[in-house]
């Protein structure tokens, strides 16, 4: 599955010895940079973080039952198991003869007794044909010269409910189907593509049409992969000109007339592959009310998108006409698998929540595309609340490079925790590390305590400014200098930057020097310069 997230080179490489830096996901860029675009300059790829939110998924046994229940899953079990022992097949692996209503009937395609529609015998062998490209049915040919099927070797699993076997199959299902879509749309029906004496210009017209259609696909799968992770449960269901929007119109602009014909067109070629996958319960998907066609051609010649231009509001059930998209569990499983399979990194919710406090901090260190609030509520979720936040606020200390970050995220972690944590924040209040954070979130919360005396405010201040200067790789320039703007400088910045040069921390000369770098005012700016020298002196000094 072709990447689509977007590239940002806001995530150096480890190889070039840069600290990692605050991590964007998908939904705090412009559409440009999530699909597709990337980054200017001479940056090579492999220097850069594609980002893919997490996302949570049910228990595997519910993933099993569901696709299970899919019923084209269900008709290519029922027929592998009837073909037991073995029942007779022509050279091409095909039923033949009666065995073709037989078989429809079986699938409940066709009443028990009577004639068998030809649509029902269509519908059978096309199972028939997904068992077979699945293994659950083998064909062969025996020693005296007959074809035969048979069940596979998955057959048994399956049926028992493996999860490892029934999810492997379906997602070879989901894959196959998601090709075939691709190609289906690429055929033109009234195109000559299909004609025997098609030339080689032709044909290279259809490789090109199907490359199309299966990035288009692939992109919006990967948007309502995204848009479902960021989406309030109940809110899932995204409608089709939606979709498409989010796929043709950049960030912050209004679709403008040819746009519309855009979002129109991409609405029309979704629409049917989209329904494709629906019936392997990738996706649940109501198609385009094809009377809208006819009401437009009746009125104008206009198209269904842009039904959205007229005066009236369009109520819910007027907006549905136009077809609307939900990715189910097995949807996000199959383009979760997918993007793993291309190298992508694709979380899961809860993966950081099985180690302890270290590890949990750590990995929202080291993982950019990571929910750090739900993470900790999951890690949370496992133990005595108390005592959690005192494993947390134990992994926070350290004067190593990533220790101003963990007390940054243990900053937010205290607030979003609240009540939980005001016993063990009490516990560290005189601190040398978390004695400042502790005592700032405690007032802040509402709990009387005494302000950190002016050396421990010193110290947390150079604490959260290299917090900021190491998440942001030194690279978000606004928010440092909103920072430094910030600065409680009084109008003698000698004596303000005198105090501050003694701190002693192992960032505070890379927070002066910083200072002195992005300050506005040349007499403060100076005096941080003068103060980083100082500071930098005396660390050469104490090593």
């Amino acid at each position: 599955m072709p990447g689509r997230s977007r590239f940002t080179s806001d995530h150096p490489s480890s190889e070039d010895g840069g600290e990692p830096r605050e991590g964007l996901l998908p939904a705090d860029f412009d559409l440009a940079d999530l699909y597709g675009a990337q980054n200017g300059g001479d940056e090579e790829l492999d220097d850069v973080a594609v980002l893919v939110p997490p996302i949570s998924l049910p228990p595997e046994e519910e993933l099993v039952a569901a696709a299970l229940a899919v019923p084209l899953i269900d008709r290519v079990v029922r027929l592998a198991r009837w073909t037991a022992p073995h029942r007779s097949v022509d050279e091409h692996g095909d039923l033949t003869g009666d065995d073709r209503e037989a078989a429809a009937r079986l699938l409940g395609l066709a009443p028990e007794e009577g004639p068998v529609d030809g649509d029902a015998v269509v519908e059978a062998l096309r199972a028939w044909a997904l068992a077979c490209d699945l293994d659950l049915v083998e064909t062969g040919t025996t020693a005296e010269g007959t074809h035969v099927a048979i069940p596979g070797p998955d057959l048994e699993a399956v049926e028992q409910r493996d999860p490892e076997t029934v999810l492997e199959l379906w997602l070879e299902a989901a894959t196959l189907v998601r090709e075939l879509a691709a190609e289906a749309d690429s055929v033109d029906p009234d195109g000559d593509a299909g004609r025997e004496d098609a030339d080689e210009d032709g044909l290279a017209d259809v490789e090109d049409a199907r490359d199309s259609a299966a990035e288009l696909l692939d992109e919006a799968l990967q948007v309502l992969y995204e848009t479902t992770a960021f989406a309030e449960p109940g809110a899932e269901t995204v409608p089709l000109g939606v979709l498409a929007a989010l796929l043709v119109v950049p960030d912050g602009e209004e679709p403008d007339e040819g746009m519309l014909g855009d979002i129109t067109d991409v609405m029309v070629a979704l629409d049917p592959m989209l329904g494709d996958l629906a019936e392997l319960g990738l996706l649940e998907h109501r198609p385009i009310d094809p009377d809208l066609f006819e009401e437009e051609d009746a009125e104008d010649g206009g198209a269904p998108a842009e039904e959205a231009e007229r005066d009236e509001p369009l109520t819910d059930e007027d907006a549905a006409r136009f077809g609307t998209a939900r990715l189910t569990p097995l949807g996000q499983y199959a383009i979760r698998q997918w993007l793993l399979e291309e190298g992508y990194d694709a979380p899961l919710i809860g993966d950081l929540a099985e180690g302890d406090g270290a590890a949990l901090l750590q990995g929202l260190l080291d993982s950019p595309n990571t929910m750090p609030e739900r993470e900790v509520q999951l890690w949370l979720a496992r133990r005595e609340p108390t005592a959690g936040v005192r494993e947390l606020l134990a992994a926070a200390r350290g004067r190593d490079a990533g220790g101003p970050v963990r007390r940054y995220l243990m900053a937010s972690m205290l607030t979003d925790i609240g009540d939980p944590a005001v016993d063990a924040a009490r516990e560290v209040v005189d601190d040398p590390e978390l004695g400042g954070l502790a005592r700032e979130w405690l007032r802040e919360h509402g709990v009387e305590v005494d302000a950190p005396e002016r050396p421990v405010a010193l110290w947390r201040m150079v604490d959260s400014f290299a917090a900021v200067m190491l998440a942001g790789g030194g690279g978000d320039a606004v928010r440092l200098r909103r920072l430094v703007a910030e600065l409680p400088v009084t109008d003698n910045p000698a004596s303000y930057f005198g105090e501050l040069w003694r701190v002693p921390h192992p960032y505070t000369a890379d927070v002066l020097e910083t200072i002195g770098e992005l300050h506005i005012d040349r007499t403060v700016a100076k005096e941080a310069r003068k103060a980083a020298f100082k500071a930098r002196s005396r660390q050469g000094t104490d090593q």
